[in-house]
This record gives C-alpha cells, structure tokens and sequence, in this order.
C-alpha cells in the first residue's frame, strides 16, 4: 500500500479509528479525542490494509494477547518518540506515574513533559499511554477520555 488509507472498527471502547500510511499504521483514535486530526487527512477507508491490526485488537479485547507486533510510524520530535518508545516497556497490566517514565528515558525532571507527549500519543492502546498514572496511582487524565483509561486497567489487571 502506498498513500494514507482508514478503518473505523468498533471496540469495547467505542469506535476506533486506525490510520495507516505506507503500509505502517500511524493512528489509533477514539472517537472524541483529544489532538485527534481532520478526518480528511485519514485517506479513503480501505478495511484490507488493516488485516494485521484488527486481528490483534481483536485478540487484546478477547485477553488473548498482551503485546502487539505491527509495523509502525510514530510520527513526532524526538523526545515524543523516546516517550513512547519507553511505553512499549510498561509491561501488561501494570502502571507506572509520569515521574517513573520520566526516569527510563534518563530525564527524571521532565514528568511534565512526559505526560504531553503521553497526551500526544497517536497509536493509543496499542502504545499503551493508559498504563501511566499520577505520582499517587490516581488517574490524571487521557486523551481518550479518564473512563476509558480505567476500563482499560481495569480490564489488563482482569487478564493478568
């Protein structure tokens, strides 16, 4: 696949969005959120690109999968993409607060900023941001909406 191509699926979640381009997803959205893009800069809606990804998806909401192993584009500055790299570690069904991960990536002052790149994650779930919590284990907000960020804990910690 060349040029950028849609599917809408629907989640436990509510309706997701994956966006990919040149063969790579480069987007998972929930309906609502925030720093989602124009829809019109998705593509056409093309549900064969998707295969690979709605499998797996499929399989993490059933609790038979706990990683996921796509080709991905995470587009951003450098500090965004060592953030999300860092999330890829966090492993299922655990947290870890925004000082933490500030820490693995080698700048324990920065939470802050860790929790706006956090917030600007564009492959939500399967770049698990939701598994990052306030420095008292309170959850502190989610692009996706605080309800789903709980939903979703709750339902790793009901897999584990």
């Amino acid at each position: 696949m060349t040029g950028r191509a849609h599917a809408v699926i629907d989640s436990p979640v509510g309706p997701l969005t994956l966006v990919a381009s040149d063969g790579a997803l480069r987007g998972l959205y929930m309906a609502d959120q925030r720093h989602r893009p124009e829809a019109e800069t998705f593509g056409p809606s093309d549900h064969t690109v998707f295969t690979a990804v709605i499998d797996q998806l499929h399989a993490y909401f059933d609790g038979r999968r706990s990683r996921f192993e796509l080709p991905m584009t995470l587009a951003g500055t450098a500090f965004q993409r060592s953030v999300w790299d860092a999330l890829g570690d966090i492993p299922y069904g655990h947290t870890v607060s925004y000082g933490q991960l500030a820490g693995r990536i080698g700048n324990p002052a920065a939470s802050r900023a860790v929790g706006l790149a956090n917030g600007r994650n564009p492959i939500g779930i399967i770049v698990p941001c939701h598994r990052v919590v306030g420095s008292t284990g309170h959850l502190t907000g989610y692009g996706g909406g605080v309800e789903r960020k709980q939903f979703l804990l709750d339902f790793e910690r009901s897999h584990c």
